[in-house]
């Protein structure tokens, strides 16, 4: 009767350890699809309030990286809402900015504080004809495609985003679409705060943007080999040309501590 109860103990636990899995990659997704439904309406402290308060808390946006919880204000607080909606938090009539968060995939580390998750999203942006005087810029409409490789950590019970890795892969005007869009459409970023009052912190050494089709490294390996895709097949050489021509493989930066 012992070994049966000590069994069932074990069974007990088990089931209690998948449990909280499982709420975990729940909250873990809601938190990125909320960060998504912020962002759509410029509610920028909102998104900024789901970042950790945490040393190591960044985000990486177009070729800069933001540093801690005053690199996340200085981007979303700063220079989005700066450059989007006059400065002010939330939105302004006749601009469109939808961040649809899609294909998520959440992986929970054994230690249940961290976690990594893979995420796309489909943007469609622009201005209604209604404001073309008023907004600055101007009479436009775009799309935008990007995937996410992030960070979660877990602090006092709460699931955070720790780290954002947005990769904007491609952009496209509504009127000509993606065939027609010329390279480095939109710059990277270059100049560093504070010589730049809303910049990054650093610039990352592998920026990419459309047509550049390199693959944004996954967080995960194959599900079923269990192995990483190799690096030659994460790089993008011209059409018939040798993988040594082409430019190297993208990485993820990886956190001070894990």
């Amino acid at each position: 009767m012992s070994s049966e109860i000590e069994e069932l103990k074990k069974t007990v636990a088990s089931l209690q350890k998948e449990v909280v899995r499982l709420s975990d990659l729940d909250e873990i997704r809601k938190l990125q699809y909320k960060y998504g439904y912020y962002l759509d309406k410029c509610l920028y402290k909102e998104v900024a309030d789901l970042y950790a308060d945490d040393a190591d808390t960044c985000v990486e946006f177009l070729g800069g990286r933001f540093h801690g919880k005053d690199g996340v204000k200085r981007l979303y607080i700063g220079r989005f809402s700066k450059a989007f909606v006059a400065g002010r938090n939330g939105p302004v009539h006749g601009f469109l900015l939808d961040h649809p968060q899609l294909q998520g995939i959440v992986d929970v580390n054994e230690d249940g504080v961290h976690a990594k998750g893979r995420f796309r999203s489909l943007m469609q942006a622009g201005t209604h004809e209604s404001v073309v005087g008023t907004h600055p810029r101007g009479l436009v409409q775009w799309w935008e495609g990007g995937i996410y490789e992030n960070e979660y950590i877990k602090q006092d019970g709460v699931w955070k985003i720790w780290r954002l890795k947005y990769f904007p892969f491609w952009h496209a005007t509504f009127e000509k679409g993606w065939s027609q869009t010329k390279p480095h459409y939109v710059p990277f970023l270059s100049t560093l705060y504070p010589e730049d009052p809303f910049g990054p912190d650093e610039l990352i050494e592998q920026p990419m943007l459309w047509p550049d089709t390199r693959v944004v490294p996954f967080h995960y390996t194959h599900p079923i080999t269990g192995d990483p895709v190799a690096d030659d097949d994460l790089r993008a050489p011209e059409w018939g040309a040798d993988i040594s021509t082409a430019k190297p493989p993208l990485t993820l930066s990886a956190p001070k501590r894990t």
